[in-house]
């Protein structure tokens, strides 16, 4: 299981006209990741369209791009096309589409020799199930898997799809049948190191909603949520950036000299209980740094609070 910091990713059909432009980093500064989609994204009939876009792509790719890019392969066959191209090894992983503990070994099979990252998605029937889920977070944690999970995506379109039902307009993800879904999610794999993005949000004129979404996103501890359009990476990026009082209290609990128990900008700071979400706080400062710099607060957080 991997740290690597992910926020936005953006999903891009494989026959987009601009994809090695996207995959070079050249069309997006700010972009930090990208999934190039050959599953949902793309129609039957564009299948071989999109394998001959995604080859040239990766033939012309720079290996030493700032930005992680992945392929959302259709199935197991499409990922053993993917690995024989020209370009291959430039891939970060590939994000595996409707993932369960059936079908798992069909995609680790061909990636045995790489070192490939890997985003399971879960979006089936059995997301429903727990008990499914535990057996599915033991076979992610056994040794020939646990080092390739970067993070495990929650597909809720397709979560909502089983249900007869589409997200709506007016309220968040949360707010929906899959809130309680979306918890059991957090409590079967965050406690065992996994961790979580959160759905794509499709409606493209409501980003007040998207802002509260992400919000919940990150109070229910997602680690990203992929962005349908440009203009969702920022707002989606910008709720990862940390308030500097958080940096401050965070920086407070992870003193070696730390009181047991102590008081700081009127909330309880505990060091046995809140180490963990220090960490996490400082590690999300440094990747996207803070809401406003503030002076006292120490270095490397780009254009924002310096961190130690």
């Amino acid at each position: 299981m991997h740290d690597k910091p992910i926020g936005a990713s953006l999903y891009v059909p494989a026959t987009h006209k601009h994809l090695p432009g996207i995959a070079n980093g050249e069309r997006m500064a700010s972009l930090r990741s990208v999934i190039f989609c050959t599953e949902d994204a793309v129609a039957e009939r564009e299948l071989e369209f999109a394998l001959a876009c995604l080859a040239d792509t990766l033939e012309t790719m720079h290996p030493d791009a700032r930005l992680d890019r992945f392929v959302r392969v259709r199935n197991a066959e499409v990922l053993k096309r993917v690995l024989a191209m020209n370009g291959a090894g430039k891939l970060t992983g590939f994000v595996i589409p409707k993932a369960t503990r059936d079908n798992l070994d069909d995609y680790l099979g061909p990636l045995a020799d790489t070192r490939h990252l890997l985003m399971p998605t879960l979006e089936t029937a059995e997301v429903f199930d727990p008990a499914e889920m535990r057996a599915m977070r033991l076979r992610l944690a056994a040794p020939d898997v646990a080092h390739r999970i970067l993070a495990l995506r929650i597909g809720g379109n397709d979560l909502l799809a089983l249900l007869g039902l589409r997200r709506s307009r007016d309220m968040t993800i949360y707010q929906s049948p899959l809130g309680p879904v979306i918890a059991s999610l957090v409590t079967t794999f965050r406690p065992h190191g996994f961790r979580l993005t959160s759905p794509v949000f499709e409606h493209l004129d409501c980003p007040a909603l998207l802002a509260q979404e992400v919000q919940q996103d990150i109070a229910y501890g997602m680690v990203g949520k992929t962005a349908i359009h440009p203009s969702q990476i920022e707002l989606i990026e910008q709720h990862f950036r940390v308030q500097p009082t958080e940096v401050a209290m965070a920086q407070r609990i992870l003193e070696r000299d730390a009181p047991a128990v102590f008081r700081m900008d009127d909330s309880m700071c505990e060091v046995a209980t809140h180490r963990n979400w220090a960490n996490a706080v400082i590690a999300r400062a440094r990747h996207f740094g803070t809401h406003v710099a503030t002076a006292g607060l120490a270095a490397e957080v780009p254009g924002a609070a310096q961190l130690p």
